[in-house]
């Protein structure tokens, strides 16, 4: 047995009366109201590029643009908590070169310009731990930098979505259904799927 499947498109009707031949009266033409043509006019349109443009110039600003106030705290969050990072490792980072730099120069004047707990490692000429923690502090630098730009990539593509999304319409409207069909003039049964779009359709009703 051959399963073929069909797909169709399924919409509510409205009705037109016709007479004689002649149609008298249409219900699928409703007159829309001053308030009612306003309010259409009046609908905000959101484009995808003007929210990327707006998020990559500061994040945020394209999810206030999108009005999603709510994901201006993960935006900043995020953006703040990779910033601190960023400024420890810096000043971890200045305080070893530092002290990596005077146990080189061998410069015991500035000996007590060393934090003091780096001051053993010049004491007991422990160069070769200074050259280790000073590398990793800069490579946590690079990945707090990576992270960094990461997130703020993140927050323009948010954005961008979030604008394509405005334009769709995800109501509970839309539905499916599947019934059985014949296909090629009824002689392979097969399955049919319908989608009901819940859009007027015109419907004929004649009178005597």
């Amino acid at each position: 047995m051959i399963t073929c499947l069909s797909v169709f498109s399924q919409k509510k009707e409205d009705s037109v009366v016709v007479k004689n031949g002649v149609v008298v009266a249409d219900t699928s033409i409703k007159k829309i109201s001053p308030a009612a043509q306003d309010s259409v006019k009046k609908e905000r349109v959101y484009v995808p590029r003007t929210a990327a443009i707006r998020s990559a110039i500061l994040p945020g600003l394209g999810q206030i643009y999108n009005r999603k106030y709510w994901k201006l705290p993960i935006v900043y969050g995020a953006l703040g908590t990779t910033a601190l990072v960023f400024r420890f490792n810096i000043k971890g980072y200045n305080r070893i070169r530092f002290a990596y730099n005077i146990l080189v120069a061998k410069d015991s004047a500035r000996f007590k310009e060393v934090d003091a707990d780096l001051q053993p490692y010049i004491t007991y000429n422990a160069l070769g731990d200074l050259r280790a923690i000073r590398n990793e502090y800069r490579k946590n630098i690079d990945y707090s930098v990576l992270v960094f730009m990461l997130f703020w990539a993140l927050n323009i593509v948010d954005a961008t979505v979030d604008a394509h999304l405005k334009g769709f319409d995800v109501t509970s409207d839309l539905s499916m259904k599947i019934k059985p069909d014949l296909n090629s003039g009824g002689r392979y049964p097969g399955l049919s799927f319908v989608f009901d779009l819940h859009k007027p359709k015109t419907r004929l009703l004649a009178l005597p």
